[in-house]
């Protein structure tokens, strides 16, 4: 039947409706019970609307999907916000990177004030603003009144920044949640390093066998100058992470920083525990999944805030690892404290001898970014002299600041 069969005004067909759209309708009708209170119409179709927000965001969602996330609310309580965001986590995504984008399509989505009916469909819809409005407070005065209020943008960008500079120490547990999304969103540029073999290029050097080959390939004539150049390659990176007790507040996000950077370039990045013994958790690091790679971190370190011996422990690695390669031409990063129980001097001597196998050494201190800090620990002390650069790893912000040494290193 055409539209002019119908009276309408055009021959044109009509458009037949999308599979998912006939797949969801369908499950939707399959919800529907005669129990249902009345508006229960409108809740499925935000659900259904829901899944397309998803899929905007990036998450693949597939109409089986669809199918398998309204089936999964039909067992769900739909008054609880958990088991909705569950009911849709574990039928919408497929991949580990698909969480990341799911929780914001979700919080975007959902948040709302916890008096509101969050499975209806508001009369006058309040504008969504970003997860990140939440790290700083309401204005006061500002009520749950009829009149209609508009949002100030700058409240989401300021609370991201906030996070950003905010000492790691400090954060709540909901701001650390949001930290590691930051955390993910970090793009290493690796140091690099000219290699002894060389490749063919527009600039450089003449390759004479090249040019000769070309030559004999063209009757003996010389044509264009054949060059070549070296090729670069990642240089090495070496990280120290201190996690004895007074690094305790910062262990745990220094080792999703060193995850972060292993991801970026796994064989070109070696990583080890300082404490009372040396531990090195490389292996455990590669893995794609940062919540598993620091649980099988965590099992692998014995010493986990307890005491730190940053001398025995730093020679110890130049024994075993430093000497024979590892700490070769590299840039080694040591984040620590300074705090040293052992002889100050044992670790000046071992911060000699690591300058002179590294590239560069990298000294970060949570404490260097605090007003009023001076470099007065024994440790600390003793080792500056042997160090190319000090910075202050306590927030996101000092973070990525070190990822801009590391890349010009």
């Amino acid at each position: 039947m055409t539209a002019g069969d119908t009276g309408g005004s055009s021959d044109t067909p009509a458009p037949r409706p999308h599979a998912g759209a006939v797949l969801a309708a369908g499950v939707v009708d399959d919800l529907r019970g005669p129990a249902d209170p009345p508006g229960a119409d409108e809740v499925l179709e935000d659900f259904v609307a829901f899944t397309r927000l998803v899929r905007g965001a990036g998450v693949p969602v597939t109409t089986d999907r669809v199918a398998a996330y309204l089936q999964a609310l039909r067992l769900s309580d739909l008054t609880s916000e958990v088991a909705t965001y569950w009911a849709g986590r574990l039928t919408l995504c497929a991949d580990p990177d698909d969480v990341v984008r799911y929780d914001h399509a979700f919080a975007a989505w959902f948040s709302s004030d916890p008096r509101d009916q969050r499975m209806g469909r508001p009369s006058q819809p309040k504008p969504r603003v970003s997860t990140m409005a939440a790290l700083t407070e309401p204005p006061p005065g500002t009520g749950d009144g009829d009149e209609e209020e508009t949002p100030e943008l700058r409240v989401a960008a300021s609370g991201e920044e906030v996070l950003r500079d905010r000492d790691i120490a400090e954060l709540s547990i909901g701001e650390r949640e949001h930290l590691k999304q930051l955390l993910a969103l970090l793009r290493p540029a690796p140091p690099k390093r000219r290699a002894r073999r060389r490749r063919p290029a527009r600039r450089g050097e003449p390759d004479p066998r090249r040019t000769l080959r070309a030559a004999l390939a063209n009757g003996g004539e010389i044509g264009d100058l054949r060059r070549r150049a070296r090729r670069e390659r990642p240089r090495r990176v070496v990280l120290l992470i201190d996690v004895s007790g007074s690094m305790s507040p910062y262990a745990d996000t220094l080792l999703r920083f060193a995850h972060v950077v292993t991801r970026r370039t796994p064989t070109a990045v070696e990583t080890f525990t300082l404490g009372t013994r040396l531990t090195r958790v490389t292996r455990e690091l590669r893995q794609r999944d940062p919540e598993r790679a620091l649980a099988d971190a965590g099992r692998a370190i014995p010493d986990w805030s307890g005491g730190t011996r940053l001398g025995e422990v730093l020679r110890a690695f130049l024994d075993r690892w430093g000497q024979r390669g590892v700490a070769r031409r590299a840039v080694v990063v040591v984040f620590s404290d300074g705090w040293e129980r052992g002889g100050a001097e044992l670790l000046g001597e071992q911060s000699a001898r690591l300058r002179r196998l590294a590239h560069k050494v990298v000294w970060v201190n949570p404490h260097a970014g605090k007003s009023g800090y001076a470099p007065v620990q024994g440790g600390i002390a003793a080792a500056l002299p042997h160090v190319d650069r000090l910075l202050a790893g306590h927030s996101l912000t000092t973070l990525a600041e070190l990822l801009e040494v590391l890349r010009d290193a």
